[in-house]
């Protein structure tokens, strides 16, 4: 995340987004985790593994039953002075800024 940072960033809040789609609601992008990193911390990078979501992705009925779902990591840059503005990695792969990417899954036909 150190490249995002620039001596008008405060702080970014970083977080990662599902989004899938059910014959109730065509588009469904939910956030389920985040982070915030201060422009302070020297290190600025995100290291997580086996790391639990802090937000449940719930299932309102059977409807998430074998839906492909995407994941997105973005971040909102919080300036010092000046307007909010969001990024992701998304957007910095088509720059060629960055080596992050986009990942996908197909949740289960069945829960236990």
């Amino acid at each position: 995340m150190n490249p995002a940072f620039h001596w008008n960033i405060k702080q970014l809040f970083v977080y990662i987004v599902a989004t899938y789609s059910t014959s109730t609601n065509p588009r469904n992008t939910i956030v389920l985790w985040d982070r915030i990193i201060e422009g302070i911390d020297e290190r600025k990078i995100i290291n997580e593994t086996d790391t639990l979501i802090k937000y449940g992705l719930v299932d309102q009925g059977a409807e998430l039953r074998g839906v492909d779902v995407e994941l997105s990591l973005v971040w909102d840059h919080m300036p010092l002075t000046g307007a909010l503005y969001m990024s992701s990695a998304n957007q910095e792969e088509e720059g060629g800024g960055s080596s992050l990417r986009r990942s996908k899954f197909t949740l289960p036909m069945e829960y236990d």
